[in-house]
């Protein structure tokens, strides 16, 4: 177990691959923690540095009071990779993780090689969608929300055929301190990067998924089209949780990218 104190909140992460191997960094989605990529990483090819690690609120992160902006997210990230001395890193974020992503390529392009955007818009859902679900968390708990979550999250396949790993993720998700998830609801509701995303000039891989239920993938193609030269890859037969449902096909998307950017 490794934990980053940063001052002001202690960071979980962890670190696998050489030192000297190029750097890839994985933001977690609403809910999760790091484990999501676990399947992803299993598929990686050799010699690349992975960082994976818990966004604020969630896993074994310190988790704060709400509520939490957007540039908290960002400034975790980056304080995280400074921390550890990460650079031209390719950062690839799920959900709030891709806005993360966004963010911290509109601050801190001298961190980054290129950026990952699975599953995420520059905007998602609107500010009223979110300060419902926060007040729906505030009465019922996470668990008033799970079921209608978990639909978003897997295919209709996977939530009949695969029971197990949809029972492991709901847990994932109702254990998430209820804190560290309204905070991070309230700064997905605060949060258009419409703008300056369509000024990022970086490599970039838009990650969407057919049956994903909170980010479709009309949307994240927009997102992503938004920025010059981004290559698009479609995962079928998988929800939001791409990543879990299709470990071996994200990885393989992922790879291909890195070998056409230079950086395997």
């Amino acid at each position: 177990m490794k934990l980053a104190d940063l001052g002001d909140i202690r960071i979980h992460y962890d670190l696998s691959g050489p030192d000297d191997g190029p750097a890839l960094v994985f933001a977690n989605a609403l809910g999760t923690d790091f484990r999501i990529w676990d399947g992803v990483c299993a598929h990686l090819p050799e010699g690349v540095h992975v960082l994976r690690y818990d966004m604020r609120g969630h896993g074994l992160t310190t988790c704060p009071a709400a509520p939490y902006y957007m540039g908290d997210m960002v400034q975790d990230a980056a304080r995280l990779m400074d921390h550890l001395g990460l650079k031209d890193a390719v950062f690839v974020g799920l959900s709030i993780g891709g806005m993360v992503a966004q963010g911290l390529a509109a601050e801190r392009l001298d961190l980054l090689r290129g950026v990952v955007l699975s599953n995420t818009a520059a905007r998602i859902g609107t500010h009223q969608i979110w300060h419902e679900r926060v007040h729906t968390v505030r009465d019922g708990g996470i668990d008033a929300l799970a079921e209608a979550t978990i639909e978003r999250w897997f295919s209709r396949d996977t939530r009949s055929e695969r029971p197990d790993l949809v029972e492991a993720i709901r847990n994932m998700l109702t254990r998430t301190p209820t804190e560290g998830y309204i905070g991070c609801m309230e700064a997905i509701g605060e949060t258009d990067l419409v703008e300056s995303t369509a000024r990022l000039r970086l490599p970039t891989l838009g990650i969407a998924a057919s049956e994903d239920g909170s980010t479709p993938a009309d949307l994240v193609r927009e997102t992503t089209d938004a920025i010059p030269g981004s290559r698009f890859h479609l995962i079928r037969r998988a929800g939001h949780l791409a990543c879990v449902e299709k470990p071996a096909e994200y990885a393989a998307a992922l790879t291909d990218f890195l070998a056409e950017i230079g950086h395997i």
